[in-house]
């Protein structure tokens, strides 16, 4: 083909007068330019045939990275479907899905008010667990001295058995579904001091209390590391051993919400997350599985 559009151009050109060979010029230019923009058109999209779906989960920052291992091992087998994952927070994630911005909603909690008209899909439970930096001896508290602690009712580590060392409350944000089941299943009708450090998530709390060896905080077990050491509370150690057989108390759902019926692709990660496989990584993590119905 090249071939014979040089003996063509060559023939022009020798033929042609001088405006009309610049002519001829710039409509091969013309030609060229747009050949090569269409290459980079096809390079950048794929055809017709091979085109891409794309979920979007939102929402609790508890859910979001086993979430995100989800997503990376679902796609290996689903090359035609990308899995967005984004954090903001269980309310957030119930919004999300109540508008439609995200086909599925995450939530660390319970559904609540109007998201009650979301569909739930329970994935795993979790449990909190009660952090505090590795080198601090202190690790078993009673749920009172916890609650006593986190309402800043106890201020120093003596009175718990510890160093004379002021304590660093470290909480989680108002609209966090830890929160709320912290503040559910701990708190009680007590309130979180005003003087507690805030964070926006798991991970946020985590690299707090390793980095500080008076604070104290709570997130989910499935993300403790050795970079904070998780408190017994009242003799019982935050395992996932002793949450399937009842024994740790703090458990709390993570939770996949829709509204109404997802679409084929959604149900397809949904069904992934059930499925022996998915629930196998999330054990894997630190999270206790659930039956598929």
């Amino acid at each position: 083909m090249r071939r014979v559009s040089s003996t063509f151009s060559r023939i022009t050109l020798q033929a042609a007068p001088r405006v009309a060979r610049f002519l001829f010029i710039i409509f091969i230019i013309g030609l060229a330019l747009a050949a090569l923009g269409g290459c980079g058109l096809r390079r950048g999209r794929p055809d017709v045939g091979g085109a891409h779906q794309s979920i979007t989960l939102a929402g609790s920052t508890s859910v979001q990275p086993f979430a995100e291992l989800l997503a990376d091992e679902f796609m290996k087998s689903h090359p035609g479907i990308i899995v967005n994952v984004q954090g903001g927070g269980s309310s957030a994630g119930a919004r999300a899905a109540l508008t439609g911005v995200a086909q599925i909603g995450m939530l660390s909690r319970e559904l609540e008010g109007e998201e009650k008209s979301l569909h739930r899909i329970v994935i795993a439970r979790d449990a909190i667990a009660i952090v505090v930096h590795p080198s601090n001896p202190i690790d078993d508290l009673s749920v009172a001295q916890i609650r006593a602690i986190f309402a800043g009712e106890i201020t120093n580590w003596s009175q718990v058995g510890g160093p004379h060392r002021e304590i660093h409350v470290v909480s989680r944000e108002e609209g966090s579904g830890t929160r709320g089941s912290f503040d559910e299943m701990i708190m009680g009708s007590a309130e979180v001091t005003p003087g507690a450090v805030v964070q926006d998530s798991n991970g946020a709390v985590r690299e707090t209390v390793a980095g500080d060896p008076s604070a104290i905080g709570y997130l989910s077990l499935g993300l403790v590391d050795k970079r904070v050491k998780g408190v017994r509370i009242s003799g019982v150690a935050p395992t996932v051993a002793n949450v399937e057989r009842g024994a740790y108390g703090i458990v709390r759902p993570f939770l996949f919400a829709t509204r109404g019926r997802p679409g084929e692709a959604a149900q397809e990660f949904i069904d992934f997350a059930l499925s022996r496989a998915g629930q196998r990584l999330l054990a894997a993590e630190g999270l206790v599985p659930v039956a598929r119905d």
